[in-house]
């Protein structure tokens, strides 16, 4: 993938399409977390195929694209009346795939806004004031080369599901996994690869900001933690994480 969807980081897609190249082999990426919130060029990254969704990005949910290198042949998804050059048959989805194409246009926007770059100044601001409220609090993956709306931590003394549930009740949302770990109670194979402990992936949460988000917004959700860590509601129990 061309960002990890859990804690954002970006990975060196140019670098391993380059090493498939020399081998012969066809490279395929999931740019569906990236992009809209960084700038994605086929060409520069020297992908053989990439895959994209419009709902990451603030466009219509179930419409996406794939992009395929021209000499790249790949069998149909659907056999019937050729349509998509014979390679999707059926009828297309129009008002999504408008709503898709007005999506990236925004997005392409906001990047000659550096909207994009006030986003990433908001995050390291949410970490700055959680780290400040709470110390023991963790950061996870790269810090360098992350998506810039992105922010994974580890929290001490309490499990991301019941942060989610008790933010909730303040109107903050956040999740304790990615959508794709939905329903699935066991710690994320992707935090443990880094070296996080079982009892530390359940003690992680992710915060992800969006165009609308504020300062104001990054000041209540760091107080909203403060007050809960603080205790005092008297309604937490905490279970420790080591």
């Amino acid at each position: 993938m061309l960002a990890n969807n859990e804690f954002g980081t970006i990975q060196p897609i140019r670098e391993l399409a380059a090493i498939a190249r020399q081998h012969n082999v066809l490279f395929h990426t999931d740019a569906v977390q990236g992009m809209g919130k960084i700038e994605v060029d086929v060409q520069d990254l020297g992908v053989d195929l990439l895959s994209i969704s419009a709902h990451k990005m603030y466009g219509p949910k179930g419409i996406g694209g794939l992009y395929i290198k021209k000499e790249v042949a790949i069998a149909p998804l659907i056999q019937g009346g050729g349509q998509e050059l014979g390679l999707r048959s059926g009828t297309e989805n129009v008002p999504a795939i408008i709503g898709f194409g007005r999506a990236c246009e925004l997005a392409g926007q906001r990047f000659q806004s550096c909207a994009t770059k006030e986003t990433g100044a908001l995050r390291d601001y949410l970490f700055e004031k959680i780290l400040q409220q709470i110390p023991e609090t963790q950061r996870n993956g790269s810090v360098k080369s992350c998506l810039p709306n992105t922010l994974n931590i580890t929290l001490p003394s309490i499990r991301g599901e019941s942060l989610v549930l008790l933010l909730d009740r303040k109107g903050i949302s956040l999740s304790a996994g990615s959508a794709c770990k939905s329903g699935n109670a066991e710690p994320s194979h992707a935090l443990l690869a880094l070296g996080l402990s079982t009892d530390e992936a359940h003690c992680t949460v992710r915060f992800s900001l969006g165009v609308s988000t504020s300062k104001e917004d990054i000041d209540y959700t760091a107080a909203a933690l403060a007050e809960l860590y603080s205790n005092k509601l008297g309604v937490i129990r905490f279970v420790p994480c080591r």
